[in-house]
């Protein structure tokens, strides 16, 4: 460095100055020179220090936002280990519901199927009873107007009641089918039936 050069200058001249016993004002001309000398190397180790100083200083902030950064990195990498955790628990849920979803259609057009069966089935009642209830009802009636009987329909089972309406008086019919056969009962009942025939009658 220069200042360390310009020390050796000033002793260099010190020395000459001592061997060769030179005048008083050249000795305080070195010695002035020896103190600019100290004077600037003090500023350079103030400056040093400071630019020390400032190094340091600089190298703890890189050192502190070093330090930040590996801790967000760390953070970041707990967060990204969470999502993708979180990210497997949706892509499992969704499965779980897709296939729910796929047995509720399955299920679903089954109802529907079964829904068209049974208005299909519904129809062919529809049609059949159609034809079959009037012809019984008038099967009904028509025994009815010949028998004149009226039926009780809330006796006991087994047990056939009713009242037959004779041409003079009603007459009630109490009969158990346990007992009777189906042979008597019926002729019986044919019996209270007026078969004779009379024009005009209704």
């Amino acid at each position: 460095m220069a200042a360390f050069r310009d020390i050796e200058e000033v002793s260099q001249g010190l020395l000459s100055l001592l061997s060769a016993n030179r005048a008083e004002a050249q000795q305080r001309r070195l010695l002035g020179r020896h103190e600019q000398i100290l004077e600037r190397l003090l500023e350079t180790q103030d400056g040093a220090e400071q630019r020390l100083q400032e190094t340091l200083a600089a190298e703890e902030e890189v050192a502190q936002s070093l330090l930040h950064s590996k801790e967000r990195n760390c953070q970041g990498n707990a967060e990204l280990q969470q999502l993708e955790a979180e990210l497997q628990r949706a892509a499992e849920d969704d499965a779980r519901l897709q296939a729910s979803l796929l047995q509720l259609t399955g299920e679903q057009q089954e109802l529907r199927e079964l829904e068209a069966d049974l208005e299909r089935q519904e129809r062919d009642v529809d049609e059949d009873t159609t034809v079959i209830i009037p012809s019984a009802v008038y099967v009904a009636q028509l025994y009815h107007r010949i028998s004149k009987i009226e039926w009780d329909y809330e006796s006991e089972p087994g047990v056939i009641k009713g009242i037959h309406h004779g041409p003079s008086v009603a007459q009630p019919i109490h009969l158990d089918s346990t007992q009777l056969s189906q042979k008597f009962i019926s002729d019986y009942l044919w019996s209270l039936v007026d078969t004779e025939w009379q024009p005009g009658a209704s």
